[in-house]
């Protein structure tokens, strides 16, 4: 099996475990937490199990054999401005896990900023990556449904920032969550068509 399959099925198992991971986060925290008008990270901090957390290292690591992939497939037209991208994807990710936001109604401390600012280097850095990715030839048959993402994605990002601010937070929990799931369909595209990759038969 090559490099590139492999780490494929192996990216796509990490983005379905923590789908997984996430839902099931979900599930545990207090009957009174409402998705829509919270976000993700209120759930993280409320959830007593860390499964939320968790979950995001997952997505860290499948998108580090994401990267290794991409890395071994050959050098990209875009150079390597969508590695470095997504690398900041990956650390913004690591970052938010590690440290904690505040509890939803108190007041914003230091961590909670850090994670904040964490949290927007990734949420921007993934779609500037997946623009960049789909110029590349190796992922030519996916390269309209990436455009297509990354732009459904700044949409939602735009109303999740107008959210925080002049829309008082309504809705915020949804658009975010849309976001992530966006983004998170960005790359399972490019593992999708790494896992794809038939090996090459050898001659007798």
């Amino acid at each position: 099996m090559p490099v590139t399959r492999s780490t494929g099925l192996l990216a796509l198992g990490g983005i379905a475990l923590a789908a997984l991971l996430t839902v099931i986060g979900h599930l545990e925290v207090n009957d009174d937490l409402n998705p829509w008008a919270l976000t993700i990270s209120d759930f993280a901090v409320s959830d007593r199990g860390g499964v939320i957390d968790v979950a995001m290292v997952v997505l860290a690591l499948a998108t580090v054999a994401l990267l290794y992939g991409l890395r071994r497939a050959g050098p990209p037209r875009s150079g390597r401005t969508a590695e470095l991208l997504l690398g900041a994807w990956v650390g913004g990710l690591l970052l938010a896990a590690v440290v904690p936001t505040n509890e939803p109604g108190t007041a914003m401390t230091t961590a909670a900023y850090l994670h904040r600012y964490a949290s927007v280097v990734a949420f921007l850095a993934l779609p500037a990556a997946g623009w960049l990715l789909a110029r590349r030839p190796d992922l030519t048959p996916a390269a309209r449904t990436l455009r297509a993402l990354v732009l459904l994605s700044l949409a939602l990002a735009a109303a999740m920032i107008w959210s925080a601010y002049p829309g008082d937070r309504m809705l915020i929990g949804l658009a975010e969550r849309l976001l992530i799931l966006t983004e998170v369909a960005v790359l399972a595209t490019v593992a999708l068509i790494h896992a794809r990759r038939v090996t090459p038969a050898r001659a007798a």
